[in-house]
């Protein structure tokens, strides 16, 4: 049987619900990626959009179960200006080439999923398995829910023996 592990990065909370829903959906464990310095108010906010704009790797933690023992590593990573967010960012860059195989879940207000999952594709210099998109709508309101579990049914069919490793888009709404 494979592994498959759910890292997640949440500023606000919404990338969190979808990766727990996720992980609840597959049964698959969750690691979580955290700020060292939090960010709050105006200043976080600003630190939000400058880590964007500068493409910048803030210092991070993780919590979670070693993911360079499983088969395939879920990122699900929030768009911060159309761009990854700065602390999956930095996870990926620490993280990324060490992991056996990779799918992207974007979390955002509207659009980006392509360009984060460029970006953990350079950082971790291979193509996502797997990637998809979720709004922020369609988190808050539940919406998101069957595209999920088709994700996941992706993953695990992408984990079997003959499966090819390819990139697809997988979203309900054109990004």
């Amino acid at each position: 049987m494979s592994k498959v592990l759910v890292v997640v990065y949440s500023y606000t909370g919404t990338s969190r619900r979808v990766a727990q829903l996720l992980c609840s959906q597959q049964g698959w464990p969750l690691g979580t990626v955290a700020d060292v310095r939090p960010r709050r108010g105006v200043e976080g906010n600003l630190r939000c959009i400058l880590d964007s704009l500068l493409r910048r790797r803030p210092p991070v933690r993780y919590d979670g179960p070693p993911p360079e023992t499983f088969d395939l590593v879920v990122l699900v990573a929030p768009v911060w200006l159309l761009r990854l967010a700065g602390p999956m960012r930095s996870f990926v860059g620490r993280s990324g080439r060490s992991l056996q195989r990779v799918a992207v879940l974007s979390v955002m207000g509207g659009q980006g999923a392509p360009n984060a999952a460029a970006e953990i594709a350079a950082l971790c210099g291979s193509t996502p398995v797997l990637a998809a998109a979720v709004t922020q709508r369609e988190a808050d309101d539940g919406s998101c829910a069957g595209l999920l579990q088709s994700f996941g049914t992706a993953i695990q069919g992408a984990l079997g023996p003959a499966a090819p490793v390819r990139a697809a888009e997988l979203s309900t709404q054109a990004v």
